[in-house]
């Protein structure tokens, strides 16, 4: 009956700097864009990555939340990378810092980034 989850929805508080990091930084790929007359929503945007689908949502006056690390709700994705090294040394040429690890958890290693509204990302290698 339930097959998988199939998108996630971020309301940025910059829609357009946050399409520049999932595309141009993370490489997420634009599947459908479209202008919306839903007031306050504006426009959304579905972005793959694989098989994963990301939905960004241009909402009027969109405001920043306040999180803690350890709230109910939304705690954060987790995107699969194919080699921590190489992935914590290009998100620091963008300018994207590691906020937790990498650290090595069995055979697999685990690192946090953060978006640009500060939404954790959790970077994990298999």
């Amino acid at each position: 009956m339930f097959k998988r989850i199939d998108h996630v929805e971020i309301i940025p508080c910059d829609f357009d700097k946050a399409m520049a990091f999932y595309t141009e930084v993370l490489g997420f790929t634009v599947r459908q864009r479209m202008a919306v007359d839903a007031q306050p929503l504006e426009e959304i945007a579905y972005l793959a990555l694989g098989d994963t689908v990301l939905e960004l949502m241009r909402v009027k006056d969109a405001a920043s939340a306040q999180r803690q690390p350890w709230q109910t709700g939304y705690r954060m994705m987790a995107i699969e990378i194919e080699d921590m090294d190489q992935a914590v040394t290009y998100l620091a040429g963008k300018g994207v810092p590691v906020t937790w690890g990498p650290v090595t958890m069995g055979t697999t290693k685990r690192a946090e980034i953060h978006d640009l509204d500060g939404n954790p990302i959790e970077l994990r290698q298999w």
